[in-house]
Parts: C-alpha cells; structure tokens; sequence
C-alpha cells in the first residue's frame, strides 16, 4: 500500500498531466502547462472577506487548486459559484467539489454561464482566466461585466505570467495595482488586484 506522501505525490501528478492535457486540447482556454501552486492559489484566496456574508464568484478553476484554497479561507461550498469553460474540468471539480456551484460556461459572458443568478452580488472575484490569449478591449470588457458583480471596492484578483498587468490601466472603469509575484510557482505567477473607479 502506498504511503500517505505516495498518494499525495500520485494526485498532484495525476492533476498536473489533466491540466496539461486541457491545455493540449485547448491552449486558449488554459493559460499555463501546469496547474496554478498552492501557494499561489492561497495567495490569491486571502483578498476574500469571510465576513461580507456574500458568495465568492472564481472564473477559471481549471482542475481547482484555487478552489480548494478558497475553501480553506473558510467560504463554504454553496457560496462558491465556479465558471469553468472546459468540460474535462468541469466534470473533475462537479466530482471533486460536489457541493460548489460548478457552472460550465464562458466566463466571457457572465449573464448567460450563471442564468438564474446573474443579478448576484458577489464579495469579490477570483480570476485564472487566461487573458492574455484574448484581444484587449475583450480583456476590458470581462475586468469591467465582472467588476459590476462585487460591491465598489471590492477587488478582483487576476492572475497572469507577463510582466505588466494583463487590462492595462486607462482602459476603462477600473484601477489596477499590483498584488504579489509568486516564485513558487511553474512558470513564476503575478498577481493583479482590479477594483471599479466609478463613484
């Protein structure tokens, strides 16, 4: 029988080869070759607030390390609304995550992936999405349609691997800093908070 650290090596390997085959299958659905760290993921959950008592939405969990992490930030599954465009992973995290709000959808078009419960207000917004793959003024409308689910100044957390945030400033209703670089991370992760400038 294998050793717990076995079986915990086992998993990671068995996650990091379905993400790579997503991003095989679809490179620009899936930013990255490898799945976002833990450490990374852990980073990125700490911008919620617990106490807000609204649900969280995430866009892009992939195989779900981020949603795991959002998880152990203390929200509970039936606030976590999950917009995930592949349906490899969708099924993964429906399995994995069964009591999470997993939505099959395009995180590109809110108001169709979460239907009944897209006039939510959310506490904030956990993003993988890879943006990068996508033109700019696409990229400004997805910060902006998402930025209008989350009280003003509640933040949306975006990931990315370049260097400059990926909806550079000055390009719509929202301000942009920088949040974190993560080293521990394949390859080395940044990390970009957005909040909406409207009054």
């Amino acid at each position: 029988m294998a050793n717990p650290l076995g079986r915990k090596l086992a998993a990671k390997f068995n996650e990091e080869i379905r993400f790579f085959k997503g991003w095989i299958d679809g490179p620009k659905a899936v930013g990255a070759i490898l799945p976002t760290s833990s450490v990374t993921a852990r980073r990125m959950a700490s911008i919620i607030d617990t106490g807000s008592g609204l649900p969280v939405l995430e866009l892009g969990p992939g195989t779900g390390v981020i949603t795991k992490a959002i998880l152990a930030h203390g929200v509970k599954p039936s606030d976590l609304y999950s917009v995930e465009y592949s349906q490899d992973f969708v099924d993964h995290l429906k399995e994995t995550y069964p009591d999470v709000n997993i939505i099959h959808g395009d995180a590109f078009d809110l108001d169709t992936a979460l239907g009944e419960n897209k006039h939510l207000q959310f506490d904030s917004v956990i993003s993988a999405v890879p943006l990068l793959n996508f033109p700019v003024q696409r990229r400004v409308q997805f910060i902006e349609d998402a930025l209008s689910r989350v009280p003003r100044g509640r933040p949306l957390i975006q990931i990315t691997y370049g260097p400059l945030p990926p909806v550079p400033a000055g390009r719509g209703n929202y301000v942009v800093q920088h949040y974190d670089f993560v080293v521990r991370n394949v390859p080395p992760a940044q990390l970009w908070v957005y909040r909406s400038s409207l009054a």
